[in-house]
């Protein structure tokens, strides 16, 4: 049996801007691996496993990473 439980969250305005920068960050990062894959699957016939993924979104941080800037959670974890 599955259970789902709902919950209110009332950030203040500083968590709600860096809630949006972080789901930014997972949106960012899930476009990327998608359409790598997609581009990946098309000139190879194969798709990508979660290792070559990783890989790649590590190579992409620190492509872009910036000086002065918090690394988010997300993009550390990948």
């Amino acid at each position: 049996m599955l259970r789902a439980t709902k919950c209110r969250i009332y950030p203040t305005s500083k968590q709600r801007q860096h809630l949006a920068q972080s789901l930014g960050y997972c949106r960012f990062a899930w476009n990327y691996a998608l359409n790598l894959t997609n581009e990946t699957y098309k000139a190879t016939g194969k798709g990508l496993g979660r290792f070559a993924i990783q890989k790649e979104i590590t190579n992409l941080k620190k492509e872009r990473q910036q000086p002065n800037t918090k690394r988010s959670p997300v993009i550390v974890w990948a």
